[in-house]
């Protein structure tokens, strides 16, 4: 396996009984997701898409990534939540949170869409100007506030640039195969465009088109990332609790929230994983977050938040459980030298590599928040492949799915997103919404 899970510093805060207990509930979890009775059965694409994926639009996506990669200096990806998060995640994972401004062979990449900020876009516009440029656009609909905008915006940007000819050899759609309005746009444009799979969410479409076309542009091993979260559909399809790892934290998470751990901080020591603990807390708190039931997903990167939270975490309310992701192998190292005035008192670090250095953190963290009532799991990853990142991400998403199952939730839909949308577009005067834009405005002056 890629991945190994290490239970034993959450031991002391659950009995055997416990797991015992919940054991028959999980193996009904799973009867329910592989026979497909379970609700939400519609968005279970996503179990079985690392083996039974569309070859042929794969082979399409490594293409046209070539070609991007060929004809611009930057890409655009546009989208919100679901169709952006988790492109934006892999490739800081796998290159670096400072991508664009190292050196390389391939596009900047920049992300659109994600917000309504008006000095974003701007800044944007001004960073590609006189820069060859693509744009993929990402949305089941088109009609999404944000990423439409954004769309609106810099396809205009395209079209004065290079003309309408040329810029539509440069605008890639990733949406429904047949309809919404941002299909009818590609269709009448002729805009090359690639599928969200109807039977699969946002928030676990990272490995279908919508994130493997960004992931391919910045040069990623997307055949290798689909194969690591093969070998985890695999691997992890087993009822036995005892003997599948995935289902023993999803199983030791939904105890502890019954033990009253309402939060939930998933941890790591690498900087590079700060935008998967975004698409994570996506995944976790749209699938949990209903009913008013789940386990609310927050982040923390250490060793930097312990000067920051650590002492809440350490000392405060005794309602938090961490999970910690450590990898066993650094992307890179560095040594401590000798320093002749020793002026930092440092010098008894001498040949140590930092590596070593933050491991140490996280043993003394992980026993001291122990030590302070934290139950902590530790998710050990080989390393920072595509193979481990495709296994990784497969993981969570099964993991995900059993756990809302514990809850008793449906854990592939989000109706909540809906209400803030509603709201907006009535205050915005959007045909159709006129008697709730009374209602708020009266709401307002209250």
């Amino acid at each position: 396996m890629s991945i190994q899970v290490d239970f034993k510093h959450a031991e002391s805060f659950v009995q055997d009984c416990e797991f015992e207990a919940i054991a028959p509930q999980v193996a009904l979890a799973h009867e329910m997701l592989h026979n497909r009775t379970g609700i939400g059965n519609d968005y279970i694409g996503w179990l079985t898409l690392p083996t039974d994926y569309d070859r042929e639009e794969f082979r399409r996506i490594e293409s046209v990534a070539k070609q991007i990669q060929s004809d611009s200096d930057v890409l655009i990806v546009i989208g919100i939540g679901g169709s952006y998060l988790g492109a934006r995640a892999a490739i800081e994972f796998l290159k670096s949170q400072h991508y664009n401004v190292l050196p390389k062979e391939t596009p900047d990449i920049y992300f659109a869409g994600n917000t309504i900020s008006p000095a974003s876009l701007k800044e944007l516009l001004m960073i590609c100007k006189g820069k060859r440029v693509s744009i993929n656009i990402i949305s089941k609909s088109g009609t999404t506030i944000e990423p439409a905008i954004a769309f609106r915006v810099l396809k205009d940007f395209l079209e004065k640039e290079y003309g309408k000819e040329e810029a539509r050899k440069r605008i890639y759609c990733t949406t429904d195969k047949a309809e919404g309005t941002l299909k009818q746009l590609a269709d009448a444009e002729g805009y090359e465009t690639f599928i969200i799979p109807d039977n699969i969410g946002g928030r676990y479409s990272v490995l279908t088109a919508v994130g493997l076309l960004p992931i391919a542009v910045c040069g990623a091993d997307i055949t290798a990332m689909m194969q690591g979260a093969a070998d985890a559909q695999q691997a992890y399809n087993n009822t036995q609790l005892k003997e599948n790892p995935c289902y023993q934290y999803a199983a030791l998470r939904n105890i502890l929230n019954r033990k009253g751990k309402d939060i939930e901080l998933l941890v790591s020591y690498e900087p590079c994983y700060t935008m998967m603990c975004e698409w994570w807390k996506q995944l976790y708190g749209e699938s949990e977050g209903k009913e008013q039931k789940g386990i609310f997903p927050a982040s923390a990167i250490f060793s930097t938040d312990l000067h920051s939270i650590g002492q809440y975490i350490q000392e405060g309310k005794r309602t938090i459980f961490e999970t910690v992701v450590l990898f066993e192998k650094p992307k890179y190292d560095i040594l401590v030298k000798n320093s002749l005035d020793n002026a930092d008192g440092l010098n008894f670090l001498q040949g140590k590599p930092v590596s070593y250095i933050n491991q140490k953190a996280f043993e003394g963290t992980v026993l001291a928040h122990h030590d302070g009532g934290v139950p902590n799991i530790v998710i050990q990853v080989s390393d920072f492949s595509e193979y481990s990142l495709g296994y990784l991400i497969y993981f969570f998403e099964k993991a995900c799915a059993v756990s809302g199952y514990l809850l008793g939730v449906n854990p592939f839909n989000q109706p909540g997103v809906e209400s803030y949308k509603k709201n907006m577009f009535a205050l915005l005067d959007k045909p159709g919404y006129e008697d709730a834009k009374q209602q708020l405005k009266a709401r307002l002056k209250k």
